[in-house]
């Protein structure tokens, strides 16, 4: 497995690029070390795929180097990168058998045939295809296929890096939370350098010890998944990670004291931002409380989601997002306050840390 280093990559993919917007693929300056199991999550055109893609040797990048293990690889191709990569459609052999498919990469470099057997088994074993080893590929659904596909990405042990792009997108909701949790068990294992391409918060925050969320073309924040609920960095993490998503509020800071219309918001530090900046103070639902204490607040809706409630209200003519326990009080006269520890401050999108701890 290698240690990936993304130096200053930019790509366009029009001819003479000058401004910003020109790039489907900003800036990245990014390390995945070696081992490691990474996402990149984002919503479809934020240019992931592309990374991926410039990761693996299909697309060359515009600017910028990439090196595996510090040898510089921006110039070679998929084969002497020594990638595997797993496509968001199947891509697999239909006239060959089930078995025939996991084992051609290995056999297309020469592996010994006992080796090519034990490890081709091992996989149909974990992709839950054993019984299926000698039917041809092209009768099967596609799912089926798309395990084959994961399969032949997962047989070799060889590779500098495995990559995943959406992989799970016609598999059926079950089977996706089963293969999930068996990539995430081979991680653990083999500690193959993994990185897995989605849109889906869910499958990048089960299965990634490290996330890097991408919008408009730029890698907004890295983290864990705690630290992209808990302090998201750029107010679309805040937006894109969790369900619902964290509430935005336009306020005017003085100090320790954020001011939400009329109404007087104590902050649990002092924080201070550039004149002129829209400033807005972000807080996760799970971190609203709805009691007989703080804001006035109207309810406008109430979701039963099964284990929870979400309480869709307005406080100073601004839409907020609670969440509550299945059985959470809903007062005749509802107000809302903020557990401190939930309070993040952005200004132009960008989180502000607290005085004392720049």
């Amino acid at each position: 497995m290698a240690r990936i280093e993304m130096g200053h990559i930019r790509h366009a993919y029009g001819p003479n690029p000058r401004a910003a917007e020109d790039y489907a693929l900003r800036e990245v300056h990014q390390t995945f070390e070696d081992g490691g199991a990474y996402a990149l999550l984002g919503p479809s055109g934020c240019g992931k795929t592309t990374l991926l893609n410039i990761i693996s040797g299909l697309v060359h990048p515009s600017h910028g180097r990439l090196r595996f293990d510090g040898m510089d690889v921006t110039e070679l191709s998929t084969r002497e990168r020594n990638i595997a990569q797993v496509f968001q459609f199947p891509v697999i052999y239909d006239t060959m058998t089930v078995y025939d498919n996991l084992a051609f990469p290995l056999r297309n470099r020469g592996v010994p045939e006992a080796d090519v057997d034990r490890k081709v088994r091992d996989t149909l074993a974990m992709i839950d295809l054993a019984d299926w080893a000698q039917r041809k590929a092209r009768g099967l659904t596609a799912d089926q296929k798309q395990k084959i596909s994961l399969g032949r990405g997962l047989v070799r042990s060889d590779v500098n890096a495995i990559l995943f792009d959406e992989p799970l997108t016609v598999i059926d909701p079950h089977m996706k939370w089963v293969l999930r949790s068996q990539l995430k068990q081979l991680h653990r294992r083999f500690a193959y350098t993994m990185v897995y391409v989605t849109h889906d918060q869910t499958e990048a925050l089960t299965f990634a010890d490290t996330v890097a969320v991408m919008y408009e073309g730029e890698v907004v924040q890295v983290g864990t998944p705690a630290d992209l609920f808990e302090r998201p960095r750029h107010t679309f993490v805040g937006y894109f990670i969790g369900s619902p998503g964290m509430n935005l509020l336009p306020v005017a800071l003085d100090g320790r004291t954020a001011r939400l219309g009329e109404t007087l918001i104590s902050l649990p530090a002092a924080v201070s931002v550039a004149s002129g900046a829209v400033t807005e103070l972000g807080i996760r639902p799970e971190y609203v409380r709805l009691g007989r204490e703080g804001m006035a607040a109207a309810v406008t809706k109430v979701e039963d989601i099964g284990r929870q409630k979400i309480v869709r209200a307005s406080i100073a003519g601004h839409d907020i997002a609670v969440v509550l326990p299945e059985d959470g009080e809903i007062p005749a006269e509802p107000r809302i306050s903020f557990d401190p520890a939930g309070i993040n401050i952005y200004a132009d999108s960008w989180r502000v840390e607290p005085e004392g701890l720049r």
